[in-house]
């Protein structure tokens, strides 16, 4: 059976003790799109919805989303973050918005949560700015594309779209 770290021996819920863990450089970066609707590709492109540039501000809210994710998931530690980087592009296909978070720190626990939180929230901001112009956005996949440090080591996705 597989060790899960946030359950004790009873499977009750517990925050992981990080107390003993040597302090190291930890980085993740994490991936997810928001595939679009022609005329919500439009609007993105015009970047002047009544709302102010979507893009922008879905950048600004997972960078605050990053900061929060301790917030957001109860068994999160809270992290002093050395950066968080939102970017939102067009994906190659031309349908999707391609939204990625880059997030580092120097601690005793990793900060991948916090990537793909501000995936997330960067995603779904973009839907609700979008949302007037279709509700059928459709948000996915997200997931983490590479991180560092720690005692796990370093990881990377196989195949990321």
């Amino acid at each position: 059976m597989v060790n899960l770290t946030h359950l004790d021996t009873a499977g009750n819920a517990r925050m992981v003790d990080v107390g003993e863990k040597t302090i190291s450089a930890r980085s993740a970066l994490a991936r997810g799109y928001l595939t679009l609707s022609p005329e919500a590709l439009a609007a993105v492109e015009s970047r002047s919805l009544k709302k102010g540039d979507p893009i922008s501000i879905a950048q600004l809210a997972g960078i605050m989303a990053a900061k929060k994710t301790s917030d957001l998931i109860p068994l999160c530690h809270p992290l002093p973050l050395s950066k968080v980087e939102v970017t939102g592009q067009l994906a190659d296909d031309q349908s999707q918005i391609e939204i990625t978070a880059s997030v580092s720190t120097t601690g005793q626990t990793g900060v991948e949560m916090e990537a793909l939180t501000a995936v997330s929230v960067a995603c779904l901001s973009l839907y609700d700015m979008l949302k007037a112009i279709d509700k059928g956005l459709e948000i996915g996949p997200i997931h983490l594309v590479k991180k560092t440090g720690g005692k796990s080591g370093d990881f990377a996705r196989p195949t990321s779209k």
